[in-house]
């Protein structure tokens, strides 16, 4: 039995002891060594500044999670738009499940010919992307927007055999009438949209859905100071007109022969005061009913029109 087993289990033999019986093997010496320059606080195991940057790390990795540095169109019209239009793309995100149709076929095929990468995620990952979840089962990933130079923009509008047309936004906010306004420029046959560096909408995914895709085709240039700006498209012989209620030229009075440059003004406050003694003209939309104003976007469009109109007899 175990009990009457007569076999000694581990002992220490005689005359011995644990660890070393002389010196520390050189424990004490390497203590005494530098140890080189302190890490950064990222790389830290248990350092605040570490858990975080690994925090970002897997946020970063996760599928169909946008980076600060990129633009997510959502909707099947704006994306089909997108893709046609050849604009950059870096990859197409396809809900699982989403109910085809030739908006959706077209445009996983469109991509597919063009070689961006085509996703399947979850819907919720794209409920993630989109503040409302407007986004049809369908979202496309694109660059940041490339703004061109006022002085590119006016070059190439300049070089067209017709006369020039370009639509500037004194401090604009909202990125939808920024947008619906490329859309007006891309349908009426303008060359280019010039908008302020601060203060003003940029082309986000918001405006590139309301665009409809023609954020890829019109060029968007970005003035430091839009009051200089337009002083030297005047000096370069475009004319100047401003859009206000309260303007001294009915747009039926317009001549829309010669070069021109239509500044919209800002919701709600208009134009602004050194942009309006800037103006060459300002135009007043003539309206019926107690109607005192239109939107941005809106008044934007109803200009082009007969700007397009004059310039088509």
């Amino acid at each position: 039995m175990a009990g009457n087993s007569k076999r000694r289990g581990a002992i220490r033999k005689e005359g011995t002891k644990k660890g070393p019986t002389v010196g520390s093997g050189g424990v004490r010496r390497r203590g005494l060594e530098g140890r080189g320059a302190t890490p950064p606080a990222r790389m830290r195991p248990g350092h605040p500044a570490a858990k975080r940057a690994v925090k970002q790390t897997r946020q970063a990795r996760k599928p169909g999670k946008p980076t600060d540095e990129t633009e997510t169109v959502l909707g099947r019209n704006p994306v089909l738009e997108c893709l046609r239009a050849d604009a950059p793309a870096t990859a197409l995100f396809v809900a699982l499940g989403a109910e085809a149709d030739e908006r959706l076929t077209e445009s996983v095929t469109l991509a597919a010919d063009r070689g961006i990468p085509i996703l399947e995620v979850p819907r919720h990952d794209l409920d993630r992307m989109s503040a409302n979840g407007l986004h049809q089962g369908i979202a496309l990933q694109v660059p940041p927007y490339g703004y061109a130079h006022p002085e590119d923009l006016l070059a190439t509008a300049t070089r067209d055999v017709e006369p020039a047309l370009v639509v500037a936004l004194d401090n604009i906010s909202d990125p939808r009438n920024l947008g619906a306004v490329i859309r007006s420029v891309a349908a009426f046959g303008g060359h280019g949209v010039l908008i302020p560096q601060r203060r003003s909408a940029s082309v986000t995914a918001v405006a590139w859905r309301t665009s409809a895709g023609a954020a890829a085709r019109v060029p968007v240039a970005r003035a430091t100071n839009l009051n200089r700006t337009l002083g030297q498209w005047s000096a370069a012989g475009l004319s100047v007109v401003g859009l206000a209620a309260d303007g001294d030229t009915v747009l039926d009075e317009l001549d829309a022969s010669g070069p021109l440059v239509v500044v919209v003004g800002s919701e709600g406050k208009g134009l602004s005061r050194l942009v309006r003694q800037s103006c060459d003209t300002v135009v007043s939309i003539p309206m019926a009913g107690p109607t005192e104003s239109l939107n941005a976007s809106v008044a934007a469009g109803v200009v082009l029109a007969e700007i397009a109109r004059q310039r088509r007899r």
